[in-house]
C-alpha cells in the first residue's frame, strides 16, 4: 500500500514537471486595421514624428530565444530543419540547426565582428570576419540588421530622417536610398513591418523580407512566419522561419566550442 502510495505521488510529480516544462502556446494576434496613434502622429504631422511612432513599436528587449521549424534553401540545396535561435541583443546570435531527427548537424555563432560555424556532419568548421555575409547579402547589411530581422522589426538605418513617406491603403510605406540601396518598408495598421526590400542592381544584390502571422510572446508582438530571400550576384539564400517557441529576457546560455579534431572548411 505505502509502495502503491508513493508511485502516485511520483507520477503526480512527473506530470507537473511536464506541465511546467511545456512550452507556452503562441497566441496569435489580431492585428487592427485602422493605423494606430494615427491622431497623435497626424496632429504634428512630421517626418520625425513619424519615425518617432514607428519606432515605439519595435520590440526591444535583452534576450531572445526562439524555435523554428525552418527550410533553408542555399544555392539551390534545400533542406528542412529545426532552428533554436538565442540572441543577447547587440551582443552575439547563437543558432543550432538540428535535423527532423532532432540531431544537430550544425552550430553558428555570429557577434558584431565575426561568424563561427562549426559542421558536426563534416566535421569542419568556419571562421570568418563577419564581412563574409556579405557573399550572399548586401554591405549595407550588418549584425543588427539580423537581430532585427528575427523579431521582425525595422532595419535600424532605414528609419532615418531621408525617408519618404507614402500611404498604400491602410498601410505605410517607407522608401528612400541609403548609399547606393534602394529600399522600401511596407508598415501594417498597427506600424509593425510586413515587408522589407533592398536591392543594389549596380552589385546585383538584392534582400526580401516578408513577416506574417503575428503573435504574442511575454507581452511583444513578433511575426511568426518570416521569410527571408538574399542573392548577391549568382548567390542566392532562403529561409523559411515558423516560430513554434518564442521567449524574451530569460537566462541564456551561449555553448560553443569548435572540437580539436575538426579542421578549417575549403
Amino acid at each position: 500500500m505505502k509502495r502503491n502510495t508513493l508511485n502516485k505521488i511520483a507520477i503526480v510529480f512527473c506530470l507537473m514537471a511536464l506541465v511546467a516544462c511545456k512550452s507556452k502556446k503562441l497566441v496569435v494576434v489580431n492585428r487592427p486595421t485602422t493605423t494606430v496613434d494615427s491622431a497623435a502622429i497626424n496632429k504634428e504631422n512630421s517626418l520625425r514624428a513619424r519615425l518617432a511612432a514607428i519606432r515605439a513599436k519595435q520590440v526591444t528587449f535583452n534576450t531572445f530565444s526562439g524555435k523554428a521549424k525552418t527550410k533553408l534553401d542555399i544555392n539551390g540545396n534545400s533542406n528542412d530543419v529545426t532552428l533554436n535561435i538565442r540572441v543577447a541583443r547587440d551582443q552575439k546570435i547563437w543558432i543550432s540547426i538540428t535535423a527532423i531527427i532532432g540531431i544537430e548537424v550544425a552550430r553558428a555563432q555570429i557577434t558584431p565582428d565575426s561568424i563561427i560555424v562549426v559542421n558536426r556532419l563534416q566535421s569542419v568548421y568556419l571562421k570568418k570576419p563577419f564581412s563574409y555575409v556579405y557573399t550572399y547579402a548586401s554591405r549595407q547589411v550588418n549584425f543588427k540588421t539580423l537581430q532585427a530581422l528575427l523579431v521582425g522589426n525595422a532595419i535600424p538605418e532605414l528609419l532615418n530622417t531621408n525617408a519618404n513617406f507614402q500611404t498604400e491603403g491602410a498601410n505605410t510605406a517607407l522608401s528612400g536610398n541609403l548609399q547606393d540601396l534602394v529600399y522600401k518598408l511596407l508598415l501594417g495598421p498597427d506600424l509593425k513591418v510586413t515587408q522589407t526590400n533592398l536591392s543594389n542592381a549596380v552589385a546585383r544584390q538584392t534582400l526580401q523580407v516578408a513577416n506574417n502571422v503575428f503573435i504574442q510572446a511575454d507581452n511583444r508582438v513578433i511575426p511568426s512566419q518570416i521569410d527571408i530571400a538574399s542573392t548577391a550576384g549568382d548567390k542566392k539564400i532562403q529561409v523559411n522561419l515558423r516560430y513554434t517557441q518564442a521567449e524574451f529576457d530569460k537566462p541564456l546560455e551561449y555553448p560553443f566550442s569548435i572540437p580539436k579534431s575538426y579542421e578549417p572548411a575549403n
